[in-house]
């Protein structure tokens, strides 16, 4: 791929992972992904942000309680105590049923709020996977075999791509380049939002807008 990066990135599991995370999947040759860190709450690991129409909205997956803090990434369990698969998916067609390409994939996307699934890791990874399908995004994802066991000199972005840092605190160069989202006559344009945001919007052009070379830093 051309201007891709020949230094391997670490990143965190995700919940439909931002824009920003995904542009690194796209521009770096090896992929790892982390599966044997301590769960971190608060973070992209069991949150996603959308644009809904009164601003951006944070869908959180609930997870099991007991022993979480501490556990390995890959052994926290999602909770369902509460119906959040529904809410998220309401959500989600809230602020994207009217998006131009919603119709193509929301079938796709829909199965993750259907299905259960016991852990937050294989749901994400599963989920990732998707939609790196529906980006055309044709890349092997290395998953840790324990912790950051990543062949030296790698990017570790596992604590960096949070939403508690704007992208512009540690990464000055890289710019989102904007695109017609569902309420722009509301908002001026939101960046740092989840991928489904970018998809649903943007449809086979999306891969383009992770790769443009005035994206990169």
């Amino acid at each position: 791929m051309a201007g891709a990066d020949t230094i391997p990135v670490l990143l965190a599991t995700t919940y439909c992972g931002p824009v920003y995370y995904f542009s690194r999947i796209a521009v770096h040759n090896t992929v790892y992904i982390e599966k044997h860190e301590s769960f971190i709450r608060q973070t992209y690991r069991n949150r996603c942000v959308i644009l809904g129409a009164n601003g951006p909205l944070s869908l959180v997956i609930p997870v099991e309680h007991k022993g979480s803090e501490n556990s390995q990434i890959g052994e926290v369990r999602i909770a369902y105590h509460t119906d959040w698969q529904r809410n998220h998916w309401r959500a989600i067609f809230s602020a994207y049923g009217n998006s131009p390409f919603f119709p193509y994939y929301a079938d796709d996307i829909h199965d993750f709020y259907t299905r259960k699934w016991t852990f937050l890791f294989d749901y994400n990874q599963e989920y990732l996977l998707t939609i790196l399908t529906l980006l055309k995004l044709h890349k092997e994802l290395i998953l840790t075999g324990s912790f950051e066991e990543v062949p030296e000199p790698f990017v570790n972005l596992r604590e960096k791509i949070s939403p508690k840092i704007p992208v512009s605190r540690w990464s000055p160069g890289y710019s989102f380049l904007p695109y017609t989202q569902v309420f722009n006559d509301k908002f001026p344009f939101v960046g740092e939002l989840s991928i489904l945001d970018l998809l649903f919007n943007e449809g086979p052009l999306a891969a383009e807008n992770l790769l443009l070379p005035d994206r990169l830093s």
